[in-house]
């Protein structure tokens, strides 16, 4: 059958270093099609040397002489700006790794759905704030979808046999972040530090600052909408401190499927990356003795407002969703440069959802449109709160 060949779209971040230690793992079944990176220059380089990709892409074009100087004598081919990363990613693939985080990865995740082949899709935020448009482009060039977050790829397993009609619900876990057991007065008081702490998962800062206040759980549950079409009452959140089971579907018979494994990304990674095959993985082994017991309970969405502000999008449909999104990443931004509190984020959403409704999204320019609105008054927002 020949080499597979695969394009890494945010090659520099968590997700794409580990897809490419799978790859590195089996040299002699893939062939890497483009590199992808964002402003990691050393790094992206050091993946460039190691995988002789057809072409190696920096999304910030100021940063472009570095790579070239870090790639002097290689002999490969090396580009950078806008233009080049959508270039990249519509080259022909047979896979690609779409992992760029925020409403900055939608355009490079449409560019490679649009020649088709398989889309492992790790970054929600597209399917989020574009919802039917990404759809309907997944539909017209054929692509398949396959989910790589560690929830969605659980329902996917769960659900193999394509019963979806059969389904009463799904259920996403949430391993709670690292202020489970958090008042609200001493969450008030959270540090930058401590909220980039979290107990279970290695993930990029974004993720885990999302991680904590749950917001990431409610971008899944929007996701998981569109991903398996269903209504946001047949989408369950539990919380799971030991992150052990990561979905289950409950079927209507009183059966329920769930997916387990360590919690190690290399696991739905590997999975979407041999899909329908299964890959090896140096992931640690599930030792559910040493486990000892699992514990489930319900969130607490008076703490964790993110949930509902989810839902409430995730109902009002349009633009809410995206709203919600690009809101949330300006406010997560800003926790991170200690210009507001942890619990201003999902203040300054709630904030930001309310005086922007949800206008309708015909079109992809409808939905920069929308997320550059939003996003300028969520940057007001944490303004008036820093000043």
């Amino acid at each position: 059958m020949g080499l597979k060949r695969l394009s890494i779209l945010g090659s520099t971040g968590s997700v794409g270093t580990q897809t490419l230690d799978l790859v590195a793992e089996n040299p002699d079944a893939y062939q890497i099609c483009a590199l992808i990176g964002g402003r990691n220059v050393k790094l992206l380089a050091e993946q460039a040397r190691q995988f002789r990709p057809e072409i190696t892409v920096i999304s910030d074009e100021t940063l472009l002489p570095a790579l070239r100087e870090a790639l002097a004598g290689s002999n490969l081919a090396v580009a950078g700006g806008r233009e080049a990363v959508l270039e990249a990613a519509g080259r022909k693939a047979d896979w690609t790794m779409c992992a760029i985080t925020g409403t900055i990865g939608l355009e490079p995740t449409l560019a490679a759905v649009r020649q088709g082949g398989a889309i492992a899709f790790a970054c929600k935020e597209s399917m989020v704030s574009a919802g039917d448009v990404f759809l309907r482009e997944v539909e017209a060039a054929g692509a398949t979808l396959l989910p790589v977050d560690s929830e969605h790829n659980a329902i996917m397993q769960a659900m193999a046999d394509g019963n979806a009609k059969a389904v009463d619900k799904i259920v996403l876990t949430a391993s709670g972040g690292p202020f489970l057991n958090h008042s609200l007065e001493e969450m008030r008081a959270v540090t930058r530090e401590a909220a980039l702490r979290h107990p279970v998962w290695s993930m990029g800062a974004k993720i885990t600052i999302d991680s904590a206040t749950m917001f990431n759980k409610g971008l899944e549950v929007i996701e998981a909408a569109r991903l398996f079409n269903l209504p946001s009452e047949k989408i369950e959140v539990l919380v799971h401190p030991q992150s052990v089971i990561h979905g289950m579907v409950c079927y209507a018979d009183g059966s329920v499927l769930a997916q387990l494994g360590s919690p190690d990304m290399r696991i739905p990674i590997a999975h979407a990356l041999a899909w329908p095959q299964r890959l090896a993985t140096q992931a640690p082994r599930l030792d559910l003795v040493q486990v000892a017991k699992l514990e489930f309970h319900a969130p607490d969405e008076q703490r964790f407002p993110a949930l509902r502000l989810a839902r409430e999008a995730l109902t009002a449909g349009g633009g809410a969703p995206a709203v919600l999104n690009a809101a949330n990443e300006i406010a997560v931004a800003a926790f991170l440069d200690r210009k507001i509190g942890f619990l201003d984020i999902a203040g300054i959403v709630e904030s930001v959802m309310q005086s922007l409704g949800a206008p309708a999204l015909p079109d992809l320019d409808a939905v920069l449109a929308i997320d550059a609105q939003a996003r300028l008054a969520a940057t007001n927002l944490a303004a008036a709160k820093a000043a």
